[in-house]
This record gives C-alpha cells, structure tokens and sequence, in this order.
C-alpha cells in the first residue's frame, strides 16, 4: 500500500461470524484476488443492494443495517474490498473499483438481475459506487454521505496539503455519465464529509432523482433513527418497481 493509500484506507482484519440470516460469500476479483462478503438475501425480494462501505473497519461494522435493510424487504450484498476483513490483497483506487465489479458479476451469475440491482454505497463507497453504476447496468444508485472528490474532502481536514490527492475517486466527474435514478442522503451535521460536498454531487446527478437531508446526522450515526433505512429500502423498491418519481426540493445547506 503507497504512503496515500495508507492515508484513505484503514482497514480491519477482524470480522466475527456473520449475524443470524446472513451467510457468508466469497468470490475473486478480474485480477485474481479473493474477496469475503456476507449475504443476506430475502426470499421474494423485489431489489438487491451491491453495497460498498467507507474506508474504515469492515463489513462487520455495519451488521446492524444490514440486518435493519434486509428486515424491510430488500436483498443485500456487503463485501469487503481487498484488505479488509477476511478479503485478500491490499486496497488501492483501482484495486477497489475491480472489487465492486466483482460483487456485481458474483450476483448476476447467481441469477439477480441487472434491473434488480441497485448500486449502494456509503462515505467512500459513494465514489465506488458511482463507478459501478458507470460500469454496469442497475436499476439505480443510493449515496449516503458521498462526497464530490477525494481531494475536496482533503481539503477539508489537510487544508492547502488536499491537493496532493490528486484525481483520486472523482465522483462529480463521472455521475454525469449516469442515467439512472440516483437517492443521495446525507446528515447535515457531517463533520467528516460536510453536507455541502453532498448536495454539489447531488447537484451534478442527472434526474430522476431524490434528496434526502438527515437532519442532526453526523458521519457516524446517520443510519441512527431508521430514518434513512427506511429511505433506502422505499426508494430501492419504488425503482424496481417502475413507480419512482423525482419530487426531491433543492437541498438546503445547514444554515438555510
């Protein structure tokens, strides 16, 4: 891993036995590497989720809402980019774009099908699941504290030092490109990814589309009040099922 690698990713090797009606997955990126994941699937269900996480921990860390989504109808899927968890190799950019690939290419040839899959993906995950949904057909993409690029949010926390993250996972560049229904949800008390990189993202994205703004949400605890699960498993449902409609307001920034 380079010396910026090592300031993005911070991975955890610890992952326990997955929770009750969720069963573990592995399967190998393009370039050979082999990826853990945990899969809970719900008999019936009209949408499944491709979820990619943020660049700390692993998928452990979120068992809660995973559980909490698959307790409101929708299948998910939560891997382990290479690195973490039980998953092989060490991460990069592009060494996670391939593992996101791989999530998706391991649920089409379990039979889900490309209109029921929808691109899900938190903090850093957002970038790498815009790329996904730039790669691969989907029903649509949710972004939950997404960011516009790695070197704005660097900016944020290294000042003038933010430059040197370069053209890394630039997400307001490549969602353009993306016609599908997009949800970007954000907590307006985000002290890691502030709320306005949320809403320029969003700004960027092509209709249909929905906002939702977490209110008295940090980085850590927007999934919190069930709120956003809520959101995410409509929203998923709504697309699939062809009822989806953009009646999103402008999202307001925290002062407003």
């Amino acid at each position: 891993m380079s010396l910026l690698d090592g300031l993005i990713f911070f991975p955890d090797a610890d992952v326990p036995a997955p929770p009750p009606g969720v069963v573990e997955q592995t399967f190998a990126a393009s370039d050979g590497v082999r990826l853990h994941a945990w899969w809970a699937e719900v008999p019936g269900a009209r949408a499944t989720l491709v979820w990619s996480h943020g660049n700390g921990g692993n998928i452990a860390g979120r068992s809660a809402v995973l559980r909490g989504l698959a307790a409101r109808g929708v299948s998910v899927l939560a891997y382990d980019y290479r690195g973490y968890g039980r998953s092989e190799g060490s991460p990069s950019e592009e060494g996670v774009y391939l593992d996101v690939l791989a999530a998706y290419d391991h649920l089409r040839a379990r039979g889900v099908p490309e209109s029921r899959l929808v691109a899900f993906g938190e903090s850093l995950g957002s970038a790498v699941s815009v790329r996904l949904a730039a790669k691969r057909p989907c029903a649509a993409l949710v972004l939950v504290s997404p960011f516009t690029r790695m070197q704005d949010v660097a900016r944020v926390h290294y000042g003038p030092l933010g430059v040197l993250a370069g053209d890394r996972f630039d997400a307001v560049g490549l969602i353009p490109t993306i016609r599908r229904p997009v949800l970007i949800a954000h907590g307006d008390q985000d002290e890691i990814v502030p709320f306005e990189l949320g809403v320029r993202l969003f700004e960027a994205a092509n209709e249909p589309k929905r906002f939702l703004r977490v209110e008295g949400a940090h980085h850590n605890d927007v999934f919190a009040s069930g709120e956003l699960l809520d959101a995410i498993a409509r929203f998923a449902n709504e697309v699939v099922g062809g009822s989806f409609r953009s009646n999103s307001p402008a999202p307001r920034t925290p002062s407003s």
